[in-house]
């Protein structure tokens, strides 16, 4: 298994869990907002006048899309992709990188689906009860949290890596 690992090198690792933290939170992001949106167009059929609560609701799975994007931007600059060339990377360091960026990966998947999934939920507060829309919001917030401890602990890793 180690000749396997070192066959290949440090930025291979690095490039892949910066592509995981950007691509696996975008699938979320995406997943999540079409839960939400799902629900969405069935109230909205009967009652256009909530489309901006719905808006609001679908856009919170998003974020997690964003998160990812910044983390992605952060371990290109670790890499020295943005003061003037890439740096070669040893496995370790490469590695590191990838194990630096996996709480934004698993974290943003799996927090924009759940997220996904209580705003669509959210969905039939704005439809039974549209003035208490927020406190579904709230609720999705709370889920929203945890995206950013993902966030948090990538980027304070991705800071301490090299």
């Amino acid at each position: 298994m180690l000749e396997f690992i070192e066959s290949y090198n440090g930025l291979f690792f690095a490039f892949l869990g910066a592509a995981l933290a950007v691509g696996l939170s975008c699938v979320g992001s995406a997943k999540g907002t079409g839960i939400v949106g799902e629900a969405a167009a069935g109230l909205l059929s009967q009652a256009p006048e909530h489309f901006s609560k719905c808006l609001i609701l679908q856009v919170l799975p998003g974020t997690q899309g964003l998160y990812g994007i910044v983390v992605w931007f952060f371990a290109l600059y670790t890499m020295g992709a943005f003061s003037g060339g890439i740096v070669p990377l040893t496995v370790t360091q490469g590695l590191a990188i990838f194990g630096a960026c996996m709480p934004m990966a698993l974290g943003g998947l799996l927090s924009a689906i759940a997220q996904g999934r209580v705003a669509a939920a959210s969905i039939n507060i704005v439809a039974k009860k549209p003035g208490d829309w927020f406190k579904g919001t709230i609720m999705c917030g709370i889920v929203e949290f945890y995206a950013i401890l993902s966030l948090l602990a990538s980027v304070i890793l991705l800071m301490r890596v090299l």
